[in-house]
């Protein structure tokens, strides 16, 4: 018995012995397939050439997939790729993520790798996830050399990627590659098509204000009156495409986005200075991109690009034709708001965002500063802060509103008017918790009889600083509560 036990171990020893054997073989075998692509990363072309005459595995690959030739187009080593393709290393193979060696070449813009590549036999047409052709990576990239040689090979230019249905048009456009848009325009990629979100190329590029781009496709027909659908947001291209023409322009994206000189470009070759599809136009969208400050998303204001500023765009768009009074018909992307914006004219909503300098320059351009909206709520009452969603969060700070007060006061606005809803200016102060402007109104003859009254929802003043429901939290304003009650100390209730 005990012989046996002891033949047993002898042998299991022996098994271990050539297991560790065989695993240490194999791994010695994996590092010298891989010493060629180690050779390539160093780009030491005279160890290259010494193992491939030494019959180097020649398409080994890493764990990810990359071969030797990968790496030899990643490093932009032309003297190294033709070594290795002359030695018939797999010119089409991908790695693990769907990246073939001509895919490189073209993020890389290498015209002289992409030739070497196609000649070598590599498809034109060689695409990674989603679709995204090696033409879409070159129009991105922005090499016209490269471009030039993929579509001489048979690249598809109206091949669309299969995430967002983008075409390689779309990508130039939207990264501003001027030539290259010219040569695919010229190559026959179609103006016309449209993203799966309902982009085309035109719209892309005034979405990220490359106005020459938009100045091309202008040339080439592009529909300046080309639109997203209704209701579809411009930052994340919300919704689906359809063929409806009732959304968003090239005009009105520039704008959004404070791409002014683009907007500019469009007014010029003609684009519709009062489109209003979504019920406000350019000349209201002008003050919410002017001060984002949107409440309850605190988005900032966009970037934009160009020397062009709101206020000299504005009076190009006046002189352009735009009417300088026209009333928003439905409620604008402006955040939080308990503001009725319907009727609202940009000087209201300039007041909204308490925007001193640009309702300066509309009265200067001929706005009616008394304009109420639907609900008779004056200029003057939001200015002092009337439909304030979030305080702290509205835009226009305490200083800036007072100074909107100030100058719609100096213009003649009624101190006394009250709305359908039973607000005053003092209501609008309380809202916002701006206890100088309370202060500022008392002294400029606000009459207590008028504004110490609750309004539609039972709210006076008083009580909107004291503290009101906003949702799940009760909102106070113990500076603005303390304003409003010396004044009202000045005038006991009597008994």
């Amino acid at each position: 018995m005990r012989l046996r036990v002891v033949t047993i171990v002898k042998n299991f020893d022996s098994y271990l012995s050539l297991l560790f054997l065989a695993l240490i073989s194999s791994w010695v075998s994996a590092q010298d397939d891989l010493r060629l692509i180690h050779a390539v990363k160093d780009q030491d072309l005279v160890n290259v050439r010494i193992l491939i005459d030494s019959d180097a595995d020649i398409n080994a690959a890493e764990v990810d997939g990359s071969s030797a030739l990968h790496w030899a187009v990643h490093r932009n080593n032309i003297g190294i790729a033709s070594l290795l393709l002359e030695a018939g290393i797999e010119v089409n193979a991908k790695n693990r993520y769907e990246v073939a060696a001509l895919s490189l070449a073209a993020n890389n813009g290498h015209p002289e790798m992409i030739k070497l590549l196609l000649n070598a036999g590599a498809f034109p047409n060689t695409a990674m996830a989603e679709n995204e052709t090696v033409l879409m990576t070159a129009a991105r990239s922005g090499v016209v050399e490269s471009v030039a040689l993929l579509i001489d090979a048979g690249a598809n230019v109206n091949e669309r990627e299969t995430w967002r249905g983008q075409s390689a048009l779309m990508w130039a456009a939207g990264e501003g590659n001027l030539e290259v848009v010219k040569k695919l325009v010229e190559k026959g990629a179609d103006i016309t098509a449209r993203s799966n979100r309902g982009f085309t190329p035109l719209l892309f590029a005034a979405r990220e204000g490359r106005t020459e781009i938009v100045r091309e496709l202008l040339e080439f027909g592009a529909d300046i009156d080309e639109a997203l659908p209704a209701g579809q947001a411009v930052i994340n291209e919300n919704g689906m495409a359809a063929a409806a023409q009732t959304g968003m322009t090239p005009l009105l994206i520039a704008i959004g986005s404070a791409h002014f000189e683009t907007a500019s470009l469009l007014l010029e070759r003609g684009a519709n200075p009062n489109s209003a599809p979504l019920g406000w136009a350019p000349i209201h969208q002008i003050t919410w991109v002017r001060k984002a400050g949107q409440a309850g998303s605190n988005n900032p204001t966009p970037q934009g690009s160009g020397t062009m500023g709101s206020l000299e765009f504005t009076r190009q768009l006046i002189d352009a034709g735009a009417e300088i009074n026209a009333r928003v018909a439905k409620r604008p992307p402006v955040g939080v708001s308990d503001l009725n914006m319907r009727g609202g004219t940009a000087f209201l909503l300039a007041a909204r965002t308490a925007d001193a300098d640009l309702m300066r320059l509309l009265v200067e351009l001929g706005a009616d500063p008394h304009t109420p909206n639907d609900d008779n709520s004056t200029p003057l009452m939001v200015a002092a802060g009337l439909g304030a969603g979030a305080p702290g969060e509205d835009p226009g700070t305490e200083e800036e509103a007072l100074e909107a007060v100030q100058y719609t006061l100096s213009l003649g606005s009624d101190i006394n008017a009250v709305d359908d809803l039973g607000n005053t200016a003092m209501h609008g102060a309380a809202y916002k918790h701006l206890p100088k402007v309370v202060e500022y109104l008392d002294e400029k003859g606000a009459e207590i009889s008028i504004w110490n009254q609750e309004n539609e929802i039972g709210h006076t003043p008083l009580l909107i600083a004291e503290g009101i429901h906003r949702g799940m939290n009760i909102v106070s304003s113990p500076v603005t509560e303390e304003a409003i009650r010396k004044i009202l100390d000045r005038f006991p209730l009597p008994h």
